[in-house]
C-alpha cells in the first residue's frame, strides 16, 4: 500500500517542502530510507519504529521503503521523523490517506513518541505558506516560531498519539496559542554610550557608521576603549522593522540559535568571533552549506577584535560579501546565496607591542620599522579600501575619567541616527535601498549633489592623498550621511572634511 505525507527541511535561508513517499509491500522485513537522506534522517528509521510501538500501535513486519523527494538534493532535519511516521500509519491504513492533504508535519520523536523541537520551524512554515498548505503540525517548543508567520492554522504537539487521536477524529486538538513575552517601547542595553568618557572623535564616528551603514575600523593602543566602544554600537542602531526581524529570527532558527519557546528576534545581532575562527565558520559553508558569521551578523553589527590576529586568508573572504552584501556558496550538490547585509567594526593595535605613537614615561614602542609594517600589512588594501571609516582611538585624559559629569547617553545618539534613516529611506527608497552604504557609483551621483566648495576640497583631496574611485565613492557616502545628521539637504565641504578626516585619522601606514 502507498501513502504520502509532506514534511520540510532548509535550505540555504529558505525553508524546502518534502514530499514523504511510504510503500508497504510484502517481502522480507526490512525499512529502507532513499532520497539522499543524511545521517540523522536515516537513524530515523530506529526513532520512529519504536515511538510508534510505545504509542501502543503494533505494525505488521513488512517491507518499507520510504523516498524522500526531491531525491537529488541532501536532507539532514530530523524533523522529517513525524511525516515519516505518519506517511507509515497512512501506508499501513491506520489513518486515511485524505488526512493527509495540505497538512506539513515537522518535529522530532523520542523513543516514547515525545514531540520535540527543531531548527528551522520559521522558513519552513513560510515556504507551507506559500505553497498553499493549510495547516502546519509541530512540536510544542517550536509553536511560537510558527505563529510567526500569518495564513496557515499551527497545531502544537505534544506526543505522536495526539496527532493519531486528532486524525481519526478521536479527540478534538486547538490551535496553538503565542506566548507573548513583555515587550518594551525601547530595549534596555546593559552598555551605554553614557558610560564612555572622552572619545568624542570615536564616538562621533560610530554615530556616522550606524547612521549611515558604513564600516569602520579603529586603531588603538590597549586599553583605550575599542572593545568598549564597538560593544555599545548597537544601543544606537534602529530598532528592527518587522521584515528585517522576521529575517534575522529565520537566520536564527536555522542556526538553531533562537531561545527555547523563542518568538521573533527583537534586537540586532552583534557577533563577535574569536580570532582563531576558521574560513568556513566566518564566511558559511560545509558538505551541506550552513550560515556563517557574516549572515548571523544579518542587520546587525560583525565585530572583529584584534584584527591582525586573523588568518589572512581567513579575512580575505570578507571582500566579496562587504561589496555585495551577499555570500554565494558553490557545492556539488547546491549552490546557495546568504544574505550577508552587515556593519563591519574591527579594532586593532597600531604595532606588534601596541603603543606606537602612545610614547610616554611608562610606554615605549620598541618595534622596528619592518615589524609595524609586517603587523599592518595582514590587512590587505583591498580590504581595507572596503572600509569606509578609519579612525584612531587614543588613550583617555585622567580629568575625562574623573570626569563626573555623564556623557551623552545612547538613546539620545538612537534618535539622530534614526532620524538620518528616515531621511536616507526617504531619498532612496525608489531603488529599494535604506542606507547610504547601499548605494552605488550611479545612484550616488544621482542622490548626493556636493556645493561647488566641497567638490574643489574634495578634488584637492583625490589628488593630493591618490584616492581610488572606490576612495572616492565611500568619502561621498560617509559625507552624505554627515549631512543627514545634520538635516542638510546638499553636501557641504564640512561635511566631506570630516569625511576625509575619518578615513584618514589612524596614524598609521596602513598600505
Amino acid at each position: 500500500m502507498f501513502a504520502k505525507a509532506y514534511g520540510a527541511t532548509t535550505l540555504g535561508v529558505d525553508g524546502l517542502i518534502i514530499d514523504v513517499e511510504v510503500d508497504c509491500a510484502n517481502g522480507l522485513p526490512s525499512f529502507d530510507i532513499v532520497g539522499l537522506a543524511d545521517t540523522a534522517v536515516k537513524e530515523s528509521k530506529e526513532r520512529v519504529r519504536t515511538a510508534i510501538r510505545n504509542s501502543g500501535i503494533k505494525l505488521r513486519q513488512e517491507k518499507l521503503t520510504i523516498n524522500l523527494a526531491p531525491a537529488n538534493l541532501r536532507k539532514d532535519n530530523s524533523g522529517l521523523d513525524l511525516p515519516i511516521a505518519v506517511g507509515i500509519l497512512a501506508a499501513y491504513g491506520l489513518i486515511p490517506t485524505e488526512k493527509l492533504e495540505k497538512k506539513l508535519f515537522a518535529a522530532e520523536l523520542s523513543l516514547e513518541g515525545d514531540c520535540r523541537a527543531i531548527r528551522g520551524i520559521l522558513p519552513m512554515a513560510v515556504k507551507a505558506r506559500e505553497q498553499g498548505f493549510t495547516t502546519f503540525f509541530t512540536s510544542r517548543a517550536n509553536a511560537n516560531e510558527a505563529l510567526l508567520v500569518k495564513g496557515i492554522q499551527i497545531y502544537a504537539l505534544d506526543h505522536l498519539t495526539q496527532l493519531i487521536d486528532f486524525l481519526l477524529d478521536r479527540t478534538e486538538l486547538s490551535l496553538a496559542e503565542r506566548q507573548e513575552t513583555p515587550k518594551c517601547t525601547h530595549p534596555a542595553f546593559s552598555d551605554d554610550f553614557a558610560d564612555v568618557q572622552g572619545q568624542f572623535l570615536a564616538k562621533r564616528a560610530l554615530e556616522i557608521a550606524a547612521a549611515g551603514g558604513h564600516n569602520a575600523l579603529m586603531v588603538g593602543s590597549p586599553g583605550a576603549g575599542k572593545t568598549m566602544l564597538a560593544r555599545r554600537m548597537n544601543s544606537i542602531l534602529p530598532e528592527l522593522t518587522r521584515e528585517e526581524a522576521l529575517e534575522v529570527t529565520k537566520i536564527y532558527s536555522i542556526a538553531g540559535l533562537l531561545p527555547p519557546n523563542g518568538g521573533l528576534v527583537t534586537r540586532r545581532p552583534f557577533r563577535s568571533p574569536h580570532h582563531t575562527t576558521s574560513m568556513t565558520a566566518l564566511i558559511g559553508g560545509g558538505s551541506i552549506p550552513r550560515p556563517g558569521e557574516v549572515t548571523l551578523a544579518q542587520n546587525g553589527v560583525l565585530f572583529l577584535d584584534e584584527l591582525p590576529e586573523f588568518n589572512k586568508t581567513t579575512l580575505e573572504v570578507l571582500r566579496q560579501p562587504l561589496e555585495d552584501r551577499s555570500v554565494t556558496i558553490a557545492r556539488v550538490n547546491a549552490t546557495l546565496t546568504f544574505p550577508a547585509n552587515f556593519i563591519l567594526l574591527s579594532a586593532m593595535n597600531p604595532c606588534p607591542c601596541g603603543y606606537y605613537g602612545e610614547e610616554d614615561d611608562t610606554h615605549t614602542c620598541e618595534c622596528t620599522p619592518n615589524e609595524i609594517k609586517r603587523y599592518t600589512r595582514k590587512i590587505s588594501g583591498p580590504l581595507l579600501d572596503r572600509i569606509d571609516i578609519h579612525i584612531r582611538v587614543p588613550r583617555v585624559e585622567y580629568k575625562d575619567l574623573s570626569s563626573t559629569q555623564k556623557a551623552e547617553p545612547s538613546l539620545r545618539i538612537r534618535e539622530r541616527v534614526t532620524a538620518a534613516r528616515q531621511r536616507q529611506y526617504a531619498r532612496m527608497k525608489k531603488f529599494g535601498l535604506f542606507c547610504n552604504a547601499q548605494m552605488n557609483h550611479a545612484i550616488l551621483m544621482e542622490t548626493c549633489p556636493l556645493d561647488r566648495s566641497a567638490q574643489k576640497l574634495l578634488e584637492q583631496a583625490f589628488r593630493l592623498m591618490n584616492l581610488s574611485a572606490r576612495s572616492y565613492d565611500r568619502i561621498v557616502k560617509v559625507a552624505r550621511t554627515a549631512a543627514d545628521l545634520g538635516g542638510s539637504e546638499k553636501i557641504q565641504d564640512a561635511h566631506i572634511a570630516e569625511a576625509i578626516q575619518l578615513r584618514n585619522s589612524v596614524g598609521v601606514n596602513m598600505n
